[in-house]
Formats: C-alpha cells, structure tokens, sequence
C-alpha cells in the first residue's frame, strides 16, 4: 500500500518542521507551503491524501482557501488548525468543506490518527463509487428485447416488485435469473439495502449452514472465531438463492423457519436473532417433481413459491437475439477497450438460428470469445466461433424435452434454414404441406416470421 501523501500548510517554519518529523516518522510522506499562494502552486502539482491548514496564513485565512483547495480537488479531506479557536469558526470552517477543526497545540498522536480515519474515510467512498460505477455499468436490462414472453414476464414482474413475500424464479442454467433477482431488490423498497447471494449448488450441509445462519466461536473444529452469516448481512434487504433445490433437507428446515418467523440461530448459539430479510430464490430444477421424490420439503416448496417467476429460455424468444447480443456487444468491447464493434447481416442470422442449450450467458461468450480472436470492427459468421461452446454431448440437450417440445424444435430449426419456405420444409421434413401446416397451427408457429430479406427466399408457400 502507497503511503499517505500530507499537505502542511502553515507560515511557522518551527510548526512545519514538528509535524513533518513525526509524520515521516509513521511513514507518512510530507509536502510543506508556508502561504496560500505556496499551498495553490503545490496542488496544482500534485495530489496529496490529505491537507493540514493552518487558519491565518500571510496571505489569507483557511476559510478563504478551502474553496480554492475543493475547486482543484474536490472531495479532498480537510484539517483546520488554530491557535484561536471558537465555536463559530470551526462551525464556518465544517461548512466551507473542512473535515476536522482543531486548536493548537496539537497532540501529534492524535493528529495522526485523525489523518488515518479521514483518508480510510475517503478511500472507502471512492471504492463505494467506483463499485456503483460498475454496477451501472454492468446492468443489464432482464427484459430486455419485444418478445411476447418478455412482455409478460416484465409486466408479472413489476406487479410483485414491491411484495415482501418470497419469489421463486425458475428457467434454464444461463437465462438470466440472477439478473432479474437483482433487478427486482433495485427496484424494490429494500433497494437501498443489502443484496446477498448465494449459489447453494455444490455446497456441504455444514458449510451452508454455517455461510447463512453464521456460527459462533468454537462452535466445531476450526471455528477460531465467530463469523457472521449472510442473513445478518442481507438484514433489511434482499438474499438470493440460486440453485435452491440442491440445499440439504436439514438447511431448508432451518430457512422455512426463518421465513415463517423472522428469527434464526447461529450454529453454536443459544439464543435466537431476529432477522428483516426478502428472500428470492432461483433454480433450474423441476421442484415439484423433487418433493414429490423427497429431495424437497413440501412445505417449504409452497412457501417459496409464493410468487413464481418463470424466466423463458433464449430459443423460445428468438426475435431478441439480435437486440441482446448488439447490448451484450456494445458493453464487451466497452470492457476490452475495442470501441464500437457491430454484427453483420451473416452473424444476427447465425445467432438466430443457434439452439443456444446455455442461453444468454453461452451467448454472452460466445460474443466475447469472437471479440478477443477477431480484430476488425465487424464481426461476422466466421468470427462467432460456435463449435468451441457447443456441448459435448448434442443429445444432452434434448433429454429432457417431451416429444412434442422436440418436434417443434425441430419444425423451427427446418423452418428456419428453409427461410420460411413451408413447401421446401415439409419436403425435408417427409410430410404433406397440409400436415406441415396443421403442425404450424398446433404449435402457434408463423413461418413467416422465419423469412429473411433473402431475395431467394420469397413468399412462404
């Protein structure tokens, strides 16, 4: 860690010279001025952590150069010092931007350890800057394309924002579940407040439990000291879930409980806390199907499943490929320092017609992927790259679909290589144009809808 960088401004060279000794002495480094002028001239020139003014100075007086100091660097801590002090002045001097206000003499130790907390003060608001910075960077709109399920899952989702109840958000591995769980706590009343989650997959029963309930000292072998859980942490705010259905029966009976009254105990306590936390939870499993085979607490499958939100899986919305991946685009080479990068024609239509088992996170690779190998301005077919996120096993992906969902699946990729064309997909397909369009019917497809500006393509038949 750099040393801390002071400012003394004060027309004493004696007063200078005992400040600078001990503060050099603790690792500080020291720049002097003896005037206004002299304190101006060295700002301009660098930064320091922190400025030591004395009040009367040659050529004016701290609160006539305060201002001067916050024009060059704003937000820059402040220490007023005086041989003269009085209530009234430290007040005016607190207004015009000073930290501290103190009266000499000054006890060295003590103004070393104002000078510490004032600049671990400033360090920490502008880590807390920096990290809004990012995350207003890094947000993404859940809703984010036109359609139909997006529009219905936006319109379900501002309906309950506001609830305290808990909100269970169920879709695909990579469909943006975590995504639309932080942006339901943003836009919630707790929105100021803390958002802690945590993946349960994976993860011991004894290690969960001690990550959200916390344990207390000497609570099992290795716990050294006590540690504060994540319900602790999210009190007042949000704590997200994700992969709910893989927690250990014995831990869902210890989250029902908190859900059902607020209160919890700490592994290796005695006594209960009281908790204010919203809980939204996430998975990719079928929870139903899990309680009816015991994998599930039933009663806490229907107190989590208060509000349900189902988050549609990339392929069911096809139209807002192209309006995420350009989004998806614009923040990545934001990110690598690319500038504007575009998609072109042959690219949208790959994307398009790509099944995308992983959904937004595999697309969101699979762009970035191509941004980091290609170096023009125009990513086109060859850049996407897709053999290198396609699964190892093709088969995987459909294991789970019924026949029909396989059928239609299959109807839409023929559909959309044949560019609409009913009569060349049903030819590929094996079936009379009139089964194709009865299928088209029972599954609420418009072939149209799969048509390109290819001149080729022509009229669906």
């Amino acid at each position: 860690m750099t040393a801390v960088r002071v400012l003394v401004v004060d027309d004493e060279a004696g007063i200078r010279f005992g400040i600078r000794d001990f503060l050099e002495s603790k690792g500080f480094e020291v720049d002097e001025a003896d005037t206004c002028g002299a304190a101006i001239e060295v700002l301009r020139g660098k930064r320091p952590d922190v400025v030591i003014l004395d009040y009367l100075l040659p050529d004016g007086n701290a609160l006539e150069l305060l201002p001067k100091v916050q024009e060059i660097h704003h937000g820059l801590p402040l220490v007023v010092l005086t041989a003269h002090g009085s209530i009234d002045l430290a007040v005016r001097a607190i207004k015009e931007g000073a930290d501290q206000f103190l009266t000499k003499p000054v006890e060295l130790p003590a103004l070393q350890m104002v000078l510490e907390r004032l600049v671990e003060n400033q360090r920490n608001r502008q880590r807390q800057l920096a990290r809004e910075s990012r995350q207003a960077r890094e947000a993404h709109d859940p809703f984010a394309g036109s359609s139909a399920a997006m529009r219905d899952l936006a319109a379900q989702a501002r309906r309950v924002v506001a609830s305290d109840s808990p909100i269970l958000i169920v879709g695909e591995t990579g469909a943006g579940k975590g995504v639309l769980a932080r942006w339901l706590h943003a836009n919630s009343p707790r929105g100021a407040e803390a958002f802690v989650d945590l993946n349960c997959a994976g993860i011991s029963r004894d290690l969960l439990d001690s990550e959200l309930f916390g344990h207390e000292k000497g609570a099992f072998t290795g716990a050294v000291s006590a540690k504060t859980g994540l319900f602790d942490v999210a009190h007042r705010g949000t704590l997200f879930l994700d992969e709910i259905g893989d927690m250990d029966l014995q831990v869902q009976a210890k989250l029902l409980k908190v859900l059902e009254e607020q209160r919890f105990r700490r592994v290796g306590d005695v006594r209960d806390r009281r908790v204010d936390v919203r809980l939204v939870a996430a998975t990719h499993q079928d929870l139903a199907r899990f309680v009816r085979e015991n994998r599930f607490r039933r009663d806490l499958y229907f107190r989590v499943n208060t509000l349900p939100l189902a988050v549609p899986p990339l392929r069911e919305r096809v139209e807002d490929i192209p309006v995420l991946a350009r989004e998806l685009l614009t923040r990545l080479a934001a990110d690598l320092g690319r500038g504007e990068v575009t998609l072109l024609p042959d690219a949208e239509r790959a994307l398009a017609q790509y099944s995308w088992p992983g959904n937004v996170r595999e697309l969101k690779n699979v762009l970035e992927r191509a941004l980091l190998l290609s170096d023009g301005r125009a990513l086109g077919r060859r850049d996407l790259r897709f053999e290198a996120g396609v699964t190892a096993d093709p088969l995987a992906e459909t294991a789970n679909l019924t026949l029909e969902e396989l059928e239609r699946r299959h109807i839409e990729l023929v559909l959309r290589e044949e560019r609409g064309r009913v009569e060349t997909a049903a030819k590929r397909l094996g079936i009379p144009r009139s089964s194709l369009y009865q299928k088209l019917k029972q599954y609420g497809i418009t072939a149209s809808s799969f048509q390109t500006d290819d001149p080729k393509s022509g009229a669906a038949t």
